[in-house]
């Protein structure tokens, strides 16, 4: 969301599209048909729904350009509807299952009461905060994990090509999860050495993306508001810090700092919010602030706010520098 909608109506009726959206990638229909074109009969035999029905989501999703309608009643995909296979290039199944499903989309139903509480709706419709639910729910783990690894997988040529990690021997990815961008980082940069470090869920698929990578990079486990690996060159903490308020998030930093070394670089890869609202060109940032107020507590920051919370943990020469072409993604850098 960049621009302005065209009209109140488009504005109102933006769940619909949403929540098509979200019953295509939870059929995966892509799957289904990334053998060529199928009717809904054919398509309802395989998803066990209801053909008529889902006769009606597929001329919906024709009309979002997901599939095209080849011949009346026929539908094949289109470009963009094959990247909701999981194993497409740029695939974003994974992140419209989690943005559009169950739990957050009844967390955003509730956005009202945390504007009116300043708490995590998340934990009204789930019964507990955000990361301690998804610690107990593998499945919904695995989705999350999935999603932001999508996310990052889009965003890592741009990180990789804008930022010097040649300067450092070792970094430690906090709260890495799956991988996706230290072995990116890692294939490009081949005199790193790396650390992934996450919660046991949230590394549970990393050893699909370090394959050829284990001889330079180690997996530790362990709690990010306990310790962290020490004595690392770099500490990257991506969309870590906007998860959380800010005393947990200077919680975080505090123990980054503890195992840093005074040479070492504290690297945060976070949306940025502007210091003034003057253009729907910080939808991406604003929005994703709104999705932190409703699901984990956590904020959206300007550059402003990141220099004091920094100067609270006990960082000093911050710089910030981005956005990352095609991403909205700044580097915030500090020293211990």
């Amino acid at each position: 969301m960049t621009t302005p909608v065209s009209s109140p109506w488009e504005l109102i009726s933006s769940y619909m599209p949403a929540q098509v959206l979200y019953v295509a990638a939870e059929l995966d229909l892509a799957a289904h048909l990334a053998g060529g074109e199928r009717d809904a009969a054919e398509l309802a035999a395989v998803t066990g729904t209801h053909a008529p029905s889902l006769h009606r989501l597929l001329r919906a999703m024709a009309c979002l350009e997901l599939v095209t309608e080849t011949a009346p009643g026929r539908f094949a995909l289109t470009e963009t509807g094959d990247r909701l296979r999981d194993d497409a290039p740029g695939s974003f199944r994974a992140l419209a299952r989690l943005f559009c499903g169950p739990d957050l989309w009844a967390s955003w139903g509730l956005l009202i009461d945390s504007v009116r509480t300043g708490e995590p709706a998340w934990e009204r419709v789930t019964g507990s905060p955000a990361f301690e639910w998804m610690a107990r729910n593998p499945e919904g783990s695995a989705v999350f994990n999935r999603a932001m690894s999508e996310g990052t997988r889009r965003s890592a040529p741009s990180i990789i090509a804008g930022f010097d990690f040649t300067r450092f021997g070792t970094l430690v990815d906090v709260g890495g999860g799956d991988g996706t961008l230290l072995s990116a980082i890692l294939r490009a940069v081949p005199g790193l050495r790396g650390v992934l470090f996450d919660l046991p869920s949230g590394l549970a698929e990393a050893g699909r993306n370090l394959d050829g990578l284990r001889d330079r990079c180690e997996i530790v486990s362990g709690d990010f508001f306990a310790e962290v690996p020490k004595g690392a060159d770099a500490y990257l903490l991506k969309g870590v810090i906007h998860d959380w308020d800010d005393e947990r998030a200077t919680a975080i930093l505090r123990v980054c700092r503890a195992a840093m070394a005074p040479e070492s670089t504290l690297l945060l890869l976070e949306l940025t919010m502007p210091e003034r609202i003057d253009s729907p060109d910080a939808a991406v940032a604003v929005m994703g602030d709104i999705n932190m107020l409703v699901a984990t507590g956590g904020r959206e920051r300007t550059e402003t706010e990141f220099r004091a919370l920094l100067a609270g943990a006990g960082f000093h020469s911050v710089e910030v520098t981005g956005p990352f072409p095609d991403t909205a993604l700044w580097m915030i850098s500090a020293r211990p």
